[in-house]
């Protein structure tokens, strides 16, 4: 009781010196607001990702932008998006990716937004020393891989890779291209109106034509017109993009001039689907673009009473898988992986929505590819134990 008699003394004689003294307590009112903005731009700042990444990029000279082997629109858009971020930085940044860009989508994605990348084969030919790794969280796909510690990571898909200094893995995410985004929109970005120059936007920094387009459509892409594995935060990033969207060059990556070959692996895919239950394995047998063995993948998934594809396709000696689910019972990404785990040189995985993997050719001991041969049957028997969850 006498404590809180005492406070009411207290308060009772600041409430008198107020009134005596208004200038007193305007100016207090004023430090106290003071203090709590600064507190708030200060948490604001130690939290925001996108905040913290342009930081980091800002105190380098020099960076290597490196996607994924045989990059495709999400992984392009979003080394496009840390690019241009880093660029606005006065970061010079180099895109590199090793394997080929092959799909007809992603080459009109590349020849639209005509994009400067840069391929890579051995570990020397990396531009700079600090590696940003965008889509994927572990350096593959290239001689001196493994090696390479990267100093930062933005990614959406499962892993245990990390970036040295900075790693943003959000696998509720539908797209990479979304995380991105809002690393934009978390340093008040504008986007820049196609019919419009970026000085116009009164802005320090900007979210430019090119970079919209292409980082709308990586999002779109990656979940199949914000159907399949979106969430929120695409939607939201979607819609901070749409301002700076070109309507017309995104049109015409979305419907390139489909490959011959790819619509052969389509048609062969369906004529000779093996059914059992709701899910379907095909094999293709050998193709010239691999490709065309997701694109397969994607159409088988459409047919009435399907629930779960995987496709099966040759190139070179390496044997190519493509899954697709739309089934709650099939993580396509852990069947496949599954699969894989069991054969010799195979490796795969994915979410559960979309998985994938390989099996290389085995190799003797004098260095020559063996003439062992994977048994295609008992593999697709495998695929169809583990998608009924027998594994």
């Amino acid at each position: 009781m006498r404590a809180m008699s005492a406070a009411g003394d207290r308060f009772s004689q600041a409430e008198a010196m107020a009134r005596q003294n208004p200038e007193i307590a305007v100016g207090v009112a004023l430090v106290l607001l003071i203090v709590v903005g600064v507190a708030v731009v200060v948490f604001r700042v130690r939290r925001t990702p996108g905040i913290r990444f342009r930081r980091l990029l800002a105190a380098e000279d020099e960076i290597t932008v490196l996607m994924h082997p045989n990059p495709d629109p999400d992984a392009m858009s979003a080394a496009v998006g840390v690019a241009s971020l880093a660029d606005q930085v006065d970061v010079d940044a180099t895109i590199q990716y090793p394997g080929q860009i092959r799909h007809q989508e992603n080459r009109a994605f590349r020849t639209v937004l005509d994009l400067e990348l840069e391929p890579i084969e051995h570990v020397s030919d990396l531009a700079a020393e600090s590696v940003v790794l965008v889509d994927h969280n572990e350096p593959r796909g290239f001689a001196g891989a493994d090696g390479v510690l990267p100093m930062a990571v933005v990614d959406h898909h499962p892993g245990d890779g990390a970036g040295e200094a900075f790693t943003d893995v959000r696998t509720d995410y539908g797209a990479s291209a979304s995380v991105v985004a809002e690393y934009f929109q978390d340093n008040d970005a504008v986007p820049v109106p196609p019919d419009k120059h970026a000085s116009e936007t009164g802005s320090d920094l900007t979210l430019s034509t090119d970079t919209a387009t292409g980082l709308l459509y990586g999002i779109l892409a990656d979940t199949k017109h914000l159907t399949v594995g979106a969430s929120e935060p695409d939607f939201a990033a979607a819609a901070y993009l749409y301002p700076g969207v070109d309507q017309d060059r995104l049109d015409r990556i979305a419907n390139p001039a489909v490959d011959a070959e790819v619509l052969e692996v389509k048609a062969r895919a369906i004529a000779g689907r093996r059914v059992e239950g709701s899910f379907a394995v095909a094999d293709v047998g050998g193709v010239n673009n691999v490709d065309a063995i997701p694109q397969a993948a994607d159409e088988l998934i459409q047919l009435e009473g399907v629930s779960a594809v995987v496709v099966i396709g040759e190139r070179e000696g390496t044997v190519h898988l493509s899954g697709r689910s739309r089934d709650d019972r099939v993580h396509m990404g852990n069947a496949i992986g599954a699969v894989l785990d069991d054969v010799d040189s195979g490796n795969g995985g994915g979410h559960s929505r979309m998985g994938g993997g390989t099996i290389e050719p085995a190799i003797d001991p004098t260095g020559e590819a063996g003439s062992e041969t994977v048994d295609r049957d008992a593999l697709a028997d495998g695929l169809f134990r583990a998608m009924a969850g027998d594994v």
